[in-house]
């Protein structure tokens, strides 16, 4: 629990530092005055005014952030300021009683196209940080499985287009492959719209290539894509990782580091086909074959009968099982990292965007709205994997920061530049009117959403 929370919260500090780092940066160089630049809302924790006067703060409710920027209100001398000014007293404070030398430096002063980049600009960080943690983990490199089939299930996509265990990816459709999360990306990507993919392989030496149809992806909610396509990496045989004291595998002699090479008949079984036959044996002898410390063992043993909650019975060995991965190192020159992360970047955030339109359409279901519950629980999974897990997280959760921020809703970034466009349009700003409509659908909206996302986390959470 605690990882997870110290994970969340690092995660939304850098997430909303970077993000409002790019409002503050680029209203500074338009010559915009900032008053106050605060990681969370509510009460102010910590400050401390800079010689620019600006007072950076950190608030107590780490839920997002802001810039407070000079407007033209504060221009106004302080005795005909109202209660209603939405001013901090901190911030106003700072400002000389001969204000006239400000005019120029609020942020309605700025001409549109300066107003459309500071409000841009946070979203457009957001993404800047996505790739340079791309970039990251590329230069420094991590450990992946490689891209290695293995037997494809009968009947599949997969094993109608010819692909066998044991066969290497190298490219699909002319994009070299280095791993197998390469090859999941690339094929995720593709399935999006349906349609084929030609897959080079190398088999026995050769280089061959195969095609195969894809279906269009159904609701990752429902379905495992790869699955459905009859495709998963290749695993050694099956290890054993431990015994249970006690347990029928420790009096059959079976011991931690051994290897399953065979079970009954079946020869090479993975590790879901050996439990499976576990399961189905209850009280029932079965034989194994064991590789240890390089000589063949053959061994006995009678899984115990445990009774399920709906009544099932099913057999237990009493022994944990894991699996030795062929493992490969990718990494990149620094302008290969940076070039390589600028396009995981932009092929997420487009992914994105097409799971975005299909949800509109219905042809991808709600549920895969997530709010800060799920993105708390994949923070401490993610760090407990390892930095390489949580840096990709991180960027993946600013990647679709930055997309939900440019979206054209208003109380968002993407509100507000959907305005300046009319206004460059029109050549005056939108209506009070106007602004006020919006302001009420964008917060229906942004309510809507979190309440969906909330939902979907404890749905999540008590199923």
């Amino acid at each position: 629990m605690l990882t997870t929370l110290i994970s969340f919260f690092v995660t939304l500090g850098v997430l909303i530092t970077f993000h409002e780092l790019g409002h503050y940066l680029v209203a500074r160089w338009c010559g915009v005055r900032v008053l106050r630049f605060s990681v969370g809302f509510g009460r102010v924790l910590l400050k401390r005014v800079d010689k620019n006067g600006t007072e950076w703060a950190l608030s107590a409710i780490p839920l997002g952030g802001y810039v407070k920027m000079l407007d033209q209100d504060d221009l106004v001398p302080s005795s005909k300021l109202t209660t209603t000014d939405a001013v901090p007293s901190s911030a106003s404070t700072q400002l000389p009683s001969d204000r006239t030398d400000l005019r120029g430096t609020s942020f309605q002063s700025q001409p549109v196209s300066r107003r459309f980049a500071i409000v841009a600009a946070g979203p457009m960080f957001n993404l800047i940080l996505a790739v340079l943690l791309y970039a990251l983990i590329n230069f420094v490199g991590t450990k992946e499985p490689e891209a290695l089939l293995g037997q494809p299930t009968s009947n599949s996509p997969a094993a109608m287009a010819g692909l066998q265990a044991g066969d290497k990816v190298v490219a699909i459709n002319q994009t070299d492959i280095a791993s197998w999360p390469q090859l999941r990306w690339n094929l995720l990507q593709l399935l999006a719209d349906g349609g084929e993919a030609v897959i080079t392989i190398e088999q026995g030496g050769a280089r061959l290539t195969r095609t195969i149809q894809l279906p269009t992806l159904p609701d990752p909610s429902q379905a495992d894509p790869m699955r459905d396509l009859g495709l998963g990496p290749a695993n050694g045989p099956p290890v054993v990782r431990s015994v249970v004291s006690g347990s029928v595998a420790q009096l059959a002699g079976i011991q931690a580091n051994d290897q399953i090479i065979r079970i009954n008949d079946i020869n090479s079984p993975d590790t879901g086909l050996l439990v499976q036959t576990i399961q189905k044996h209850a009280g029932r002898p079965i034989e194994l074959d064991v590789s240890r410390d390089g000589k063949l063992l053959k061994l006995s043993l009678t899984p115990s009968a445990h009774n399920l909650e709906n009544g099932q019975t099913v057999g237990r060995a009493g022994i944990q099982l894991g699996v030795n991965v062929p493992m490969v190192n990718v990494s990149y020159g620094p302008i290969d990292s940076i070039i390589n992360g600028t396009v995981k970047t932009f092929d997420t955030a487009w992914f994105s965007l097409r799971m975005m339109g299909r949800m509109l359409t219905g042809e991808v279901s709600l549920k895969n709205i997530s709010g800060p519950v799920t993105i708390a629980d994949y923070a401490g999974q993610t760090a407990k994997l390892g930095w390489a897990a949580y840096i990709g997280f991180l960027a993946l959760v600013s990647v679709s920061l930055g997309i939900l921020n440019l979206l054209p809703i208003p109380m968002l970034d993407g509100g507000h530049l959907l305005y300046y466009l009319i206004e460059m349009v029109r050549g005056k700003p939108v209506s009070d009117q106007f602004m006020e409509w919006g302001q009420r659908a964008g917060i229906s909206i942004l309510a809507g959403l979190m309440a969906l996302a909330l939902f979907n986390d404890l749905f999540r959470i008590f199923n």
